[in-house]
């Protein structure tokens, strides 16, 4: 597959779709499909008619994590760190991103394909979707932000059971641990994931970018930080033209229409 092809994207009416389009190979993560996705996402994120972008992989498999084949022709140490680190970017980009991000995972999310789908910040899933920290069937330790993510979504006993054990889950027990947001029927999938995104869409975007700022960080820090963030931060939201139209649109019985301004 040539390197174009490895990363689609669409745009319509203020979502942005980035596709990892490579399903022979499970849309692994090869440095290609890597540096096109990085690319794609900062696409999305500059594009200011663009309010929420949906990640997703085409396929059976969202994403299968490290591309094996690849790994095998890496020679020393140094080579493998860097491409390590490549691959940790993206969970980085994702997190770093003002606008949402929405996984559709439409099938397996293995390895640093599980921690794609955890540095997202709504996920739906299709319900033949699994999801697996494999590392420890490869004798590998979990990257791209997996053990970062996981213990604060599930709670430190449980992510080391999971990866210690490799036990893959269901999306029905994903979505019991609190893995993910919807479990949707996989015919209804992408348009459920698209009617959500709609309706993210036509929210107020300043505002809902300081949400996600704001709430990333909010595991460090404490509360009196926490109370100054927002403070200053609603100060700004307080002087935008979109406070004020919700509140006409409050009291005119009436659905805003919010501008980012």
């Amino acid at each position: 597959m040539s390197r174009e092809q490895l990363v689609g994207t669409e745009k319509h009416e203020g979502i942005g779709v980035v596709t990892m389009n490579n399903p022979q190979a499970l849309n692994s993560l090869h440095p290609d499909l890597i540096e096109q996705l990085m690319v794609a996402l900062q696409e999305m994120e500059e594009d200011s008619q663009i309010k929420v972008i949906i990640l997703t992989g085409k396929g059976k498999a969202f994403c299968a994590g490290g591309d094996l084949p690849y790994l095998d022709e890496l020679s020393n140490a140094r080579e493998a760190q860097e491409y390590i680190k490549k691959a940790g970017q993206i969970v980085a980009t994702i997190v770093k991103l003002k606008k949402p991000v929405v996984a559709m995972v439409n099938g397996a999310a293995a390895g640093a394909g599980f921690n794609l789908v955890l540095a997202c910040d709504v996920v739906f899933c299709a319900e033949s979707a699994k999801f697996i920290q494999s590392f420890a069937n490869v004798g590998l330790i979990p990257d791209c932000g997996g053990m970062y993510f996981l213990p604060r979504r599930i709670g430190l006993a449980k992510a080391k059971e999971l990866m210690f054990t490799a036990e893959p889950l269901k999306a029905g027990e994903a979505l019991e641990l609190g893995l993910v947001n919807h479990v949707i029927n996989d015919a209804e999938l992408e348009d459920k994931t698209w009617e959500y995104c709609e309706k993210l869409a036509q929210g107020p975007p300043l505002a809902i970018n300081y949400m996600k700022s704001v709430l990333n960080k909010s595991y460090g820090l404490d509360l009196e930080e926490l109370l100054e963030l927002e403070a200053s931060l609603q100060s700004i939201c307080l002087q935008t033209e979109d406070n004020n139209e919700g509140i006409r649109a409050f009291r005119e019985k009436r659905k805003p229409l919010f501008k980012g301004v």
